[in-house]
């Protein structure tokens, strides 16, 4: 039977790998369950009423008119044009009669309580529980998405939840949780139903987290800032053709927002899949690492994830554990103090260190917390600060 630490369920190390399938389970808790071999989503919450399709369009502001019935979106650097009747290729944002609609307001495809690990923030609120939301659609094309049949489908394709804002954070109260989550599928697609949910929460005292792919122009980036608590960006690489050729955009829109979340003092997390052959090139992540470290700071956590094969990427092998382990002793050497090997259950680099005596300080198995020698703030071992955002 687990132990009760400080507010939090520990489990054995032992116990937790035996609780799941051949090793391959990272979570079975409060009827959660989560994958360690791949962060595939739970099937959300099966509210009643629950249809295919989108239920509320919903006049967004973030569009401009042009002459002749077409409108600009602004949201992302695509900066789409569409003609009247013409949908995005995020497939959730519509010119109607001259007008700009978003398609995913009130839409959640998903709505589920996991661990705040699981997003995955490891410096923030540890072993609390996080309400995520997310709908169909992505500004992007990543050929190994692992959503894809959510977030790279149009919204009549996935069922989805009547959510309006407010109904959404009724459960967000009433299911105990900390925090809300956007993320999953990209968040910038519903920015209109993420701002909306956002200000509720922060009024109710609830934290905003977000896991985003970073691909958003400045102002509707800034209109958000004040609302966000954390953010948790994919630096999918630090090579601009892996970004055109594999991704579907553009490296430096990603930087750029990096740059802005630091500026403004956001807490940052990067997470970063290792794909073999197209993006594991040490040179190119020391490359990466060091940029972090230069611009944005020593002390972001960055979460070097393990790849399996899947949509457009099923014939590639999944990403070996000595990779995962080269590229984090390089971004240990390239100056970064918290680098973590993800989707590689029972892995000491699960683990967060203390950066002056080296100490566990948070001793993880996937999304569980076992123990925790943190006091506000502070190493329980020499008391030395640890970045994040602790609550």
């Amino acid at each position: 039977m687990p132990e009760s630490v400080m507010g939090t369920r520990l489990w054995s190390r032992r116990a937790f790998l035996r609780a799941g399938v051949g090793g391959a389970c990272a979570l079975c808790l409060g009827g959660l369950t989560g994958c360690a071999q791949q962060e595939a989503r739970d099937e959300p919450m099966q509210a009643e009423g629950a249809q295919r399709g989108f239920m509320r369009p919903v006049a967004s502001p973030w569009f401009t008119e042009l002459a002749g019935s077409r409108v600009r979106c602004e949201l992302c650097p695509r900066r789409c044009e569409l003609a009247a009747g013409e949908r995005a290729p995020c497939r959730v944002r519509e010119n109607r009669d001259g007008l700009g609609y978003t398609l995913a307001h009130g839409n959640p495809a998903l709505l589920q309580v996991d661990p705040v690990e699981r997003k995955p923030f490891f410096h923030v609120l540890p072993g609390s529980r996080a309400l995520s939301i997310s709908t169909a659609g992505c500004n992007l094309s990543c050929k190994f998405c692992e959503v894809w049949d959510m977030a790279l489908v149009a919204p009549e394709d996935v069922h989805a939840h009547d959510m309006p804002p407010e109904a959404v954070l009724q459960h967000a109260i009433e299911s105990n949780v900390r925090s809300l989550s956007y993320g999953f599928g990209e968040p910038v697609v519903f920015f209109e139903y993420m701002a909306d949910m956002a200000a509720r929460a922060q009024e109710a005292g609830l934290w905003n987290l977000m896991h985003t792919a970073g691909y958003i122009e400045p102002e509707p980036l800034e209109a958000l800032g004040g609302l966000l608590d954390a953010v948790n960006v994919d630096l999918k690489s630090f090579d601009p053709d892996f970004y055109r050729q594999v991704v579907g955009g553009e490296l430096e829109p990603v930087l750029r927002t990096l740059r802005w979340l630091a500026a403004q003092g956001v807490h940052i997390e990067i997470t970063s899949i290792i794909i073999p052959t197209l993006n594991d090139d040490m040179t190119m992540i020391r490359a990466m690492c060091e940029w972090v470290a230069d611009e944005l700071g020593p002390d972001v956590p960055l979460h070097l994830a393990r790849f399996y094969p899947l949509y457009q990427f099923s014939d590639l092998p999944r990403t070996p554990v000595s990779t995962l382990e080269e590229a984090r002793d390089t971004a240990l050497d390239a100056g970064l103090r918290f680098v973590y090997v993800a989707r590689v259950t029972g892995h000491e680099g699960e683990n967060t260190y203390c950066p002056a005596c080296g100490q566990v300080v948070i001793d993880r198995v996937g999304f569980v917390i076992q123990e925790m020698h943190l006091k506000q703030g502070s190493c329980g071992h020499c008391g030395a600060g640890v970045p994040g955002r602790w609550g």
